[in-house]
């Protein structure tokens, strides 16, 4: 995952420009960006590489990566009830616990959940230092925090921002379509624990309500319901509008996919990452449902005839939900024309 792949998670996750810039110069402090990074320290002590280390934690062989107090990852997580969210978390996915856009997804969890004063600073401030000096104290909290020590660390992160800012997604080189379409779900995932609770789904909502035309003029409110929106704000940020029809109401989704010839009705294909999966509650299970629907996610991913789907409002919040290749529910698909932004031809 490079470097600028990071940091238009970050901004899609909801952080500003100069707060994603800032985290990445402290990963870049931690541990070079490397997610599988070990604690140089430790290598020694436990008698593993970085790339053993990741391995045994994988397969289960190396049983104290929660207590054995090395640092490990992109931010060097080191504290034991960190590690355990951290291996809970990877291992909810499905991913290897070196994954680095597993452990940027964690990190903006951890920062919804346990850090919210650090996270409401990397939304919001465009003081590169001031903002690198309350990670370096609040989040990160290295032994080092010498003054010497905040300047490096808001040197990299002002690197990084010369680097990387401007408009997300756009980055140069070749682009094959599964990468296109990757590229949409990494958006759609690094909201992954947004929910209305705290109110962190507004900046889904707000990203929606900034893209005009608005689809029929209408400014969707926090408390309406947001799968459809959620949808289309990742499209939104992913620069992809113009294979992706924006809309808030499922329906009327849709009616717009059809239009662009990009509709499947069957309910037994099987989809790719990125296709926009329908769903109609009402459906008997019987033959093809073509009833109105209710609701809509993203499709992340496809192993064994099982679907992995990425929702907004799932339960009034960013979730995911597994279901079987056509099975019950499935109302159909938007298909979008990844083909058309690939760059690699």
């Amino acid at each position: 995952m490079t470097e600028k792949e990071m940091f238009d998670m970050l901004v899609a996750g909801g952080l500003c420009t100069h707060g994603a810039a800032v985290l990445l110069g402290h990963f870049k402090a931690e541990s070079e960006m490397n997610p599988k990074n070990l604690q140089n320290s430790y290598e020694k002590k436990l008698r593993y590489t970085d790339d053993t280390y990741t391995m045994a934690v994988d397969n289960g062989m190396y049983k104290n990566f929660v207590r054995d107090a090395a640092g490990y990852g992109l931010a060097q997580w080191t504290y034991w009830s960190r590690k355990q969210e951290l291996l809970d978390f990877a291992r909810s996915m499905g991913r290897s616990i070196g994954d680095p856009e597993m452990q940027i997804r964690f990190a903006l969890n951890e920062l919804r959940t346990g850090f919210k004063k650090v996270l409401q600073v990397l939304k919001t401030e465009t003081d590169i230092r001031k903002a690198s000096d309350v990670v370096l104290e609040k989040y990160e909290m290295p032994q080092d925090q010498s003054e010497a020590m905040k300047r490096k660390r808001a040197f990299y992160g002002q690197e990084i921002y010369n680097r990387c800012a401007g408009v997300v997604g756009s980055g140069t080189g070749s682009l094959t379509e599964i990468q296109a379409r990757q590229k949409l779900v990494s958006v759609a995932v690094a909201w992954e624990g947004c929910r209305e609770a705290d109110g962190s789904h507004k900046t889904i909502i707000d990203t929606y309500n900034r893209h005009v035309p608005r689809a029929r003029g209408y400014k969707v409110k926090y408390t309406d319901s947001w799968c459809a929106t959620f949808g289309s704000a990742a499209a939104i940020v992913a620069g992809y509008t113009d294979i992706i029809p924006t809309e808030c109401s499922c329906g009327r989704q849709i009616e717009l996919f059809k239009k662009m010839g990009r509709w499947m009705e069957d309910d037994a294909y099987v989809p790719q990452p990125g296709d926009y999966i329908f769903y109609d509650w009402d459906d008997k299970g019987t033959g093809d449902c073509t009833g109105w629907p209710e609701h809509v996610g993203i499709v992340e991913s496809v192993h064994g005839g099982k679907i992995r789907v990425v929702e907004g409002n799932k339960d009034d919040a960013v979730g995911y939900r597994q279901i079987v290749v056509n099975g019950k529910y499935i109302r159909g698909y938007g298909i979008p024309d990844y083909a058309s932004k690939r760059s690699d031809v």
